[in-house]
């Protein structure tokens, strides 16, 4: 995108601020998961990254390691078209025996790790997936782990910005 991707403004406000101020709504202990150097323009619970390594699985592992009793939802920023009702079929669809509950679009059948519930029993798996196995990809730790799985009325709501023309394209659909 060329730029930090959660201070874009789809709805009227930084994209960050508008997912959390819609799971906060839902789930009262919200947090952010920022880097050290991060720009934030509104007053938000933040959890650091601490890892070194680059990616999604410094924030949920950073989120995991804070609260290692808890369970995550983990949300990205580059989701334009999540909705509240989204977020609550989320919710509502989690499966505390497995390791986490995910979307997936109807197209792929592929895990959204950015758009999922993980268990605090992914810790220690999750750790070493990416520690013993140096591995990076949360969506290939879902891949191979037992998930519960569930698909959206719409796949358009798990459209993802991460250029541009997609930036573009999604404030087209917005209107």
């Amino acid at each position: 995108m060329g730029k930090d991707k959660s201070l874009l403004e789809y709805h009227a406000k930084p994209q960050s601020q508008y997912l959390y101020e819609l799971v906060k709504d839902l789930l009262p202990n919200t947090y952010l998961s920022a880097r050290a150097n991060q720009e934030l323009n509104f007053e938000s619970k933040v959890i650091e990254d601490k890892l070194q390594t680059k990616g999604p699985i410094n924030g949920i592992l950073s989120a995991m390691a804070a609260f290692p009793e808890k369970a995550w939802l983990v949300l990205a920023c580059d989701l334009p078209l999540i909705s509240k009702e989204t977020i609550k079929q989320l919710i509502d669809s989690r499966d505390k025996s497995k390791l986490a509950t995910a979307y997936a679009t109807e197209k792929t059948g592929l895990p959204e790790p950015l758009v999922a519930i993980w268990e605090y029993s992914a810790l220690d798996a999750l750790n070493h997936h990416h520690l013993v196995e140096e591995k990076n990809c949360p969506r290939k730790f879902l891949i191979n782990s037992d998930i519960k799985l569930i698909i959206p009325q719409d796949d358009l709501v798990l459209y993802n910005a991460n250029d541009p023309d997609e930036y573009k394209k999604a404030k087209e659909i917005l209107g």
